[in-house]
């Protein structure tokens, strides 16, 4: 569900969508999701000073009170 939203999110951002690719990798206590774009939309999906992916993990932050999972995100370029 989470991966879906990231997914699409980036991809209503991204110059090349079709690049867009997210990969989740489950912890005990931490999942992490790693953000796969092309070299030219790091920095739109960082956005100036972090705020864009701050904003997902904002949105993000709320599913952890629902069920009580923690996650944390990486951009990378692919």
């Amino acid at each position: 569900m989470i991966n879906e939203f990231v997914a699409q999110f980036a991809k209503l951002i991204a110059t090349y969508p079709a690049d867009v690719d997210v990969r989740v990798k489950e912890g005990d206590e931490v999942t992490e999701i790693v953000l796969l774009a092309n070299q030219a939309d790091i920095g739109k999906l960082i956005g100036k000073e972090g705020k864009m992916i701050g904003a997902i993990k904002t949105v993000i932050s709320g599913c952890k009170a629902k069920n009580g999972m923690s996650y944390r995100i990486n951009v990378e370029a692919i």
